[in-house]
C-alpha cells in the first residue's frame, strides 16, 4: 500500500466532497479528466466526457436546493504510484420545498489517475440497490 498516494487520494475527495456540498459545480467538475466515462445512479446509462457530467452535476445541484447532506461511510482507498480506487458509501440527500428531508444510501466507486502531474477521476460510479421482482431502488437499506 502506498501510504503517500492514500493521503493524496484522501485529500482530493475530500476536497471534491466539499465542492460538492457548497454546490461549486465548477470546481467539482475540475476534479474530473476531460475523457471521464462515469455512472450515475439517475438519468443516464453514462456521461462520456467532463462537459457532459458537468451538465448533470448541474441539474443535481437544482434538484437539491435545501441544505444538504453529503457524509461519506467506510471508505477504502488502494493506491498505487500513479492510479488508484476507492469505494465508499455515501448517505445523501437534503429538505425538500415540502420541508421534508429525504436521504438515502448511495455505493460510490471511483477510479483515478496521475495525469500531467495532477490526480484526476478517470471513472465514477453511484448506484442504489434495487428489488430485481418490482424495479424499484432500495433507499432505506442501512449499511
Amino acid at each position: 500500500m502506498n501510504t503517500q498516494v492514500n493521503s493524496e487520494i484522501s485529500t482530493l475527495i475530500e476536497q471534491w466532497k466539499q465542492a460538492v456540498t457548497t454546490k461549486d459545480v465548477d470546481k467539482i467538475v475540475s476534479f474530473y479528466a476531460q475523457d471521464i466515462v462515469a455512472f450515475d445512479a439517475v438519468t443516464a446509462l453514462q456521461f462520456k466526457g467532463r462537459k457532459a457530467y458537468k451538465a448533470h452535476w448541474q441539474a443535481c445541484m437544482e434538484m437539491c436546493p435545501g441544505g444538504g447532506i453529503f457524509e461519506f461511510h467506510q471508505m477504502n482507498i488502494v493506491a498505487a504510484a500513479d492510479s488508484a480506487f476507492a469505494h465508499w458509501l455515501a448517505r445523501c440527500g437534503g429538505t425538500g420545498p415540502d420541508g421534508v428531508e429525504k436521504v438515502c444510501w448511495m455505493r460510490v466507486t471511483a477510479g483515478y489517475q496521475r495525469i500531467n502531474g495532477q490526480w484526476q477521476v478517470v471513472h465514477e460510479h453511484w448506484s442504489a440497490p434495487f428489488d430485481m421482482q418490482s424495479g424499484t431502488a432500495l433507499f432505506d437499506l442501512q449499511p
